[in-house]
């Protein structure tokens, strides 16, 4: 014993008991202790692996929505369904039968086409000049296409150009230049309006070009240039030139009032000028005669017409006989 009552010696088998005993009564709130927090933790484990069981387990009907795969498969039809609508050349039929989505939307949203100015008119109509650049009551101004109107109206042969413009909200205008008419060209019972150069420009529809110089035959309007040369070189006799025929690509034959003057491949506007000279001298157009043949330099060659060809012949008959003979 120290001086203060406690014992410092070794300890003794039964101190060493007693000892032990205390130890196990103390490590048992330690053990205890130690269960609980191996057995919260395992829990947790637990916990966390069943979550990621049921993660892992979802069904795909209820992760995805369940009418998607409807709506793509709807999708996916009506795309292929409007595609062979529009391949098909349907839409283009129902867009030409009836008006165009775009056009409905942006007219009634105030951009419909409400006035067209047209500039450069000569001969063509108004609504001639609208259904070639394909502008109606139904057109806007938003999708009106104006370069393809312009070639639309290039198309026109009459119209040598052509400008088109939009003027927001509800305007379109209209520049062109047409081509001026020189003539008619009947072929095979057709008659076409020409230029100057030759080109057909227009069909003879109406009387708006009833004034026209006519030309007839193949190739006459490739010539039309040395007709209208011949015009001139007839002189008085000009305002009533009728038309000219191109006879085998070599020559013109002229109708003036019913009769035929037939002219040389060479030398067409002397022959004429003999022409203006026997009718200013003669009167030889105002004879019987249904044509005069120019193509010999040194003479003049008429045909007469039936009654006045039976008469020359009747007369020939009573013309007293030469010397030696009888009367």
């Amino acid at each position: 014993m120290d001086g203060g009552g406690r014992n410092v010696g070794p300890l003794g088998a039964a101190g060493q008991a007693g000892a032990e005993g205390r130890l196990d009564s103390a490590a048992g709130p330690v053990r205890s202790l130690r269960a609980a927090l191996s057995a919260r933790f395992s829990r947790q484990i637990r916990r966390l692996a069943r979550g990621r069981r049921s993660r892992l387990a979802i069904p795909i009907e209820r992760r995805v929505p369940r009418h998607l795969g409807t709506a793509g498969l709807f999708l996916a039809s009506a795309t292929l369904a409007l595609g062979g609508f529009v391949g098909s050349g349907s839409y283009d039929r129902f867009v030409a039968e009836n008006v165009r989505p775009l056009d409905i939307l942006a007219r009634l949203a105030g951009f419909g086409v409400e006035r067209v100015t047209i500039s450069g008119i000569a001969r063509l109509y108004e609504r001639e000049v609208l259904q070639a650049a394909g502008i109606d009551g139904h057109s806007s101004v938003v999708f009106l296409d104006v370069a393809e109107a312009r070639e639309r109206l290039l198309q026109v042969p009459l119209i040598a150009s052509a400008s088109v413009r939009k003027v927001y909200p509800n305007e379109i205008v209209i520049t062109q230049v047409e081509r001026e008419p020189a003539a008619l060209w009947q072929r095979n019972g057709e008659i076409a309006v020409i230029a100057a150069d030759g080109t057909v420009i227009d069909q003879m529809r109406d009387d708006r070009y009833a004034a026209l110089p006519l030309v007839v035959g193949d190739g006459a309007n490739e010539r039309l240039k040395d007709y209208l040369a011949l015009i001139d070189a007839a002189g008085p006799l000009a305002e009533r030139v009728k038309a000219g025929t191109y006879v085998s690509g070599r020559r013109w034959t002229l109708k003036l009032d019913g009769v035929d003057i037939r002219l040389p491949e060479t030398g067409a506007t002397e022959a004429l000028a003999r022409l203006v000279r026997l009718e200013r001298d003669s009167r030889i157009l105002e004879k019987d005669i249904i044509a005069v043949d120019l193509r010999m330099a040194d003479r003049v060659v008429v045909r007469l017409t039936e009654e006045a060809a039976a008469a020359r012949a009747e007369s020939q008959k009573k013309k007293p006989k030469g010397k030696g003979t009888e009367t």
